[in-house]
């Protein structure tokens, strides 16, 4: 039986925000580091990574999600940071200045779902963000802290979270290809 390399997430819908998020990825790749910027399409919120689910477990895993109840939520994209610190960066990614304890909350209602397939916790805890790029080595890494502190609280804009995905995640050598499987809304009222 194969498997389906998936994931949760909350799909960046605003095209505004989306472009600011894209300028800004213009200005840090101008700092000549060793970047792997994500494409703008597959700019996302990643709530779970699940990995390799068997193709039997999917319909399972979609049935739990949809016992997922939340309220629909607006959230702030503030302010570029890196994982795991600013001497070794190895991720860059765009914050939220609000909506984050929602995020939080969406996370924590569904990992009990994902956790009753018999699909291991992360080994990272949840942080909401969006990443933006990978850094590859150390390659003008000053630079690149410069201009990650230059946007340290730069305002993206503000999204509704109505909504949450499950995502399959195709690896090619152009990047990986992501495609929804189904589609999460939140309660109405």
């Amino acid at each position: 039986m194969s498997n389906i390399r998936s994931f949760i997430a909350v799909d960046l819908g605003d095209e505004g925000i989306r472009r600011k998020l894209v300028a800004a990825q213009g200005l840090l790749s101008r700092a000549g580091a060793d970047l792997k910027l994500v494409e703008e399409e597959n700019i996302h919120v990643t709530l779970r990574f699940l990995d390799n689910v068997p193709k039997g477990d999917i319909d399972r895993l979609t049935e739990e999600l949809s016992t997922v109840e939340f309220k629909p939520f607006r959230a702030e994209i503030r302010g570029i940071g890196v994982f795991p610190a600013l001497s070794r960066p190895r991720v860059v990614w765009a914050g939220f200045k609000k909506g984050g304890e929602e995020l939080e909350d969406l996370f924590q209602r569904i990992e009990p779902r994902v956790r009753s397939l018999g699909i291991r916790p992360d080994s990272n805890p949840f942080h909401p963000h969006l990443t933006l790029a990978r850094v590859g080595s150390g390659k003008n890494r000053d630079r690149l802290v410069q201009q990650i502190m230059a946007f340290s609280d730069e305002p993206f804009g503000e999204i509704l979270v109505d909504s949450f995905q499950l995502k399959k995640s195709t690896l090619t050598p152009r990047g990986p290809i992501y495609e929804t499987l189904r589609n999460f809304k939140a309660e109405e009222g």
